[in-house]
């Protein structure tokens, strides 16, 4: 099954009372994973760091990105409590750590088998070295990245996997565990890759949902899409091109103040996506091509067989004219017709009846 994560990112807005509400928005729709973003605002970005555009378009507030992310971190307690939270209801927690001391909160503290490694930090080799050490399993999210800049970032975390703490970093060893049989096998057995493009909302002929195949083959990873689109027609599509996950952001209210929410889903749309991704996984069934069940019984009511079209007289010779294809299909195949014709009937056959010569 595909993994669904709805992404609560950042749309709490600092709120405890909100991001509780948006697990449980996540674990009635459905979703498998409900994931936050875990930061120090003061260890994310310098004191002018200017905003994107989308946020500032978003939030109609023109700030530092310090200012705004100072207002949307979630305090080390309340991820103790969400966490406890989701355990109870059986929704798994994840979050993105974009600094080193959340990402040691996040594994130590926390106890995360798995962690989401956002395509902003992709190139920030030393924190990707940091996630890898750590040994999770890795989502990897690639928005505005090249093949070269994901494999470079692979080659991190196959070294990350394979190599004591104590090995020295270096491009060259980077390549060399990417390359090596054993760095390949690690990254096999722990990393998904994701297509993704940064930019929210996405716009259509920006989504190039093929890269996602390319991705995939590429690098013989699983590969899955991370969504900022508007509304829920790409995640189905790309469920339908073999998404093995699926990350959607999605918050209480699009109109509630912050850079994210008017990029995401309401708690309906949450739900509907949801559904029709399981609707998918389906329908997609099986890859062989023959009858199912269903279709077993409507054979003989479907198909056609040989039959008479006007009073056949026995010893009367079979032609064009006297004999035609109708339903039911439970008589002699169409296939038969032509070598039936010029032979003569064996006995009498009424109009419409069944031949069986």
């Amino acid at each position: 099954m595909t993994l669904i994560i709805a992404e609560a990112g950042v749309n709490h807005n600092g709120s405890e009372e909100l991001a509780f509400k948006l697990v449980d928005a996540a674990y009635q729709s459905g979703a498998d994973v409900v994931k936050f973003q875990t930061f120090k605002a003061k260890n994310l970005v310098t004191e002018d760091a200017p905003q994107a555009e989308y946020q500032v378009a978003n939030t109609q507030k023109k700030e530092s990105q310090l200012e705004m992310l100072k207002r949307l971190e979630l305090s080390y307690e309340a991820h103790h409590k969400l966490v406890a939270y989701c355990h109870e209801l059986g929704i798994e927690f994840l979050s993105t750590a974009f600094d080193s001391e959340s990402l040691a909160f996040l594994v130590n503290d926390l106890g995360l088998k798995r962690l989401k490694l956002p395509s902003g930090e992709l190139t920030n080799a030393p924190l990707v070295l940091e996630h890898a050490r750590t040994g999770c399993e890795l989502i990897v999210s690639t928005g505005m990245a090249t093949l070269a800049e994901i494999e470079m970032a692979l080659g991190v975390i196959a070294f990350g996997y394979i190599k004591e703490v104590n090995a020295k970093p270096s491009l060259m060893a980077f390549q060399e565990a990417y390359s090596s049989p054993e760095g390949q096998r690690a990254l096999k057995e722990k990393v998904t890759i994701l297509h993704c493009t940064t930019e929210y909302p996405a716009p259509l002929n920006e989504i190039n949902l093929r890269a996602m195949d390319t991705l995939g083959s590429t690098f013989n990873l699983p590969a899955g899409y991370s969504d900022h689109s508007e509304g829920i027609t790409i995640p189905i599509a790309a469920v339908a091109r073999g998404a093995i996950v699926i990350e959607k952001h999605f918050t209480l209210d699009k109109e509630m103040e912050g850079p994210d929410h008017k990029a995401s889903l309401n708690p309906q749309e949450l739900t509907a996506m949801v559904t029709a991704i399981r609707q998918i996984e389906t329908a997609l069934g099986s890859a062989v091509k023959m009858p199912t069940v269903a279709e077993v019984k409507n054979k003989q009511v479907a198909r056609k067989s040989l039959v008479a079209a006007k009073l056949i007289k026995k010893d009367e010779t079979l032609t064009e004219h006297n004999f035609i294809t109708k339903r039911p299909g439970s008589g002699m195949s169409p296939y038969c017709y032509w070598d039936l014709l010029g032979r003569t009937a064996s006995r009498d056959y009424h109009v419409g009846e069944l031949l069986d010569e």
